[in-house]
């Protein structure tokens, strides 16, 4: 067992069985020993590969997404440019790159970063350090300065804690993390039942996710963009309707393990409900766009244009950069087009920004 694993296991015998949110809570964010506190878990060195680390197009589309969202706004002389677990910062430099080609933008942007992890922190600060607009770290997204804001949070809402209830013949009883009889960590259910799910349907043995703090995460910014204007652009693997089914996995060295095998040494995530998020932000009065697949925005925003044109720069490298794109645009087995999907959110009546104006994915994302 972990180090983690012989705490958390400690932590039961204890005070007993813990929910799976606070497992997965604790196996991210434990302030020593979580996963994201004690590493940098990107690239082919570490556990797994995301979209900014594929390709520099990525970071650059997004950036210009942002440089539009802020013309559209009028382009104020000061705007927040904020990203939600910045990873390396490789998104970050690539947009602020792409971003400098729009006059004036530079000298309107500070740039704040939520990040909890003091190894990635010191991995951002040199990979931004000539990005030539001030920057900040926060820990939460409470710090960031009021005012208009970009928010960016490429894979951060798949890493955010749920609830899982499983149903019973008795009705809805919350998932546990417990031990057996030799002390090993292992799945378990409350004894009773949750009475404030009764009205939910589902099949015996069934599985329902609660992403509350995901949906307190967007509601928060929600509120903040219904107020001061700007735009929220999230994208992560998930599903574009609400449904049931138990989504948490965990990876290491860029395989499938057991979520209870190695507490701390390898990331756990759920799959994104799209549809939930949307709700949410939509009761703030914010207005929402999408989801749509990963795959419709980068083309709608000009991917294959910019892959041509790096590739005919560097003929060289041409066949691995049209491979990248695919990989990020793609729907065939190792793609993520299709599998990832994005999330806009806007203060209201901007319309509907750059590649978002195209039907949702979900149905009840636009009811």
């Amino acid at each position: 067992m972990t180090q983690l694993g012989e705490e958390i296991a400690r932590l039961i015998a204890h005070e007993g069985p813990i929910s799976a949110e606070r497992y997965m809570a604790l196996c991210l964010g434990h302030p020593q020993l979580g996963y994201y506190i004690t590493r940098d878990p990107f690239g082919s060195a570490g556990d797994f590969t995301t979209s900014p680390e594929i390709s520099q197009v990525f970071g650059e589309l997004i950036g210009l997404w942002c440089a539009d969202v802020w013309m559209r706004m009028g382009s104020p002389d000061r705007v927040i440019l904020a990203e939600l677990g910045p990873g390396r910062g490789t998104l970050m430099a690539d947009a602020l790159r792409a971003m400098r080609v729009v006059p004036g933008l530079h000298a309107a942007l500070s740039l704040h970063l939520v990040e909890t992890s003091p190894v990635l922190r010191n991995v951002q600060e040199k990979t931004l350090a000539g990005a030539g607009i001030p920057i900040s770290w926060a820990s939460d997204i409470s710090e960031i300065p009021a005012g208009p804001a970009l928010v960016v949070a490429n894979e951060f809402f798949d890493a955010l804690p749920v609830r899982q209830f499983v149903r019973s013949p008795q009705g809805w009883r919350e998932r546990l993390v417990g031990l057996d009889e030799a002390g090993a960590l292992v799945w378990g259910l409350a004894p009773e039942r949750d009475p404030w799910l009764d009205g939910m349907h589902g099949p015996e043995g069934a599985v329902l996710e609660i992403a509350a703090a995901a949906q307190r995460v967007v509601t928060d910014l929600g509120e903040r963009l219904a107020e001061h204007g700007g735009a929220l652009l999230a994208i992560d693997y998930g599903h574009a309707r609400s449904g049931l089914g138990d989504t948490l996995q965990a990876m290491r060295k860029h395989g499938f393990i057991d979520p209870l095998a190695a507490p701390g040494e390898s990331d756990l995530t759920v799959h994104v409900d799209f549809a939930g998020l949307a709700r949410s932000a939509r009761r703030t009065g914010a207005d929402v766009w999408g989801p749509i697949t990963q795959g419709a925005l980068l083309h709608a925003l000009g991917l294959d244009a910019r892959i041509e044109t790096l590739a005919r720069a560097r003929p060289d490298r041409a066949e691995d950069l049209r491979a990248a794109g695919r990989r990020l645009a793609g729907s065939g087995e190792g793609e993520m087009g299709d599998l990832f999907k994005a999330l806009a959110v806007t203060g209201p009546g901007m319309g509907p920004p750059a590649g978002f104006d195209m039907p949702s994915v979900a149905a009840e994302a636009h009811p």
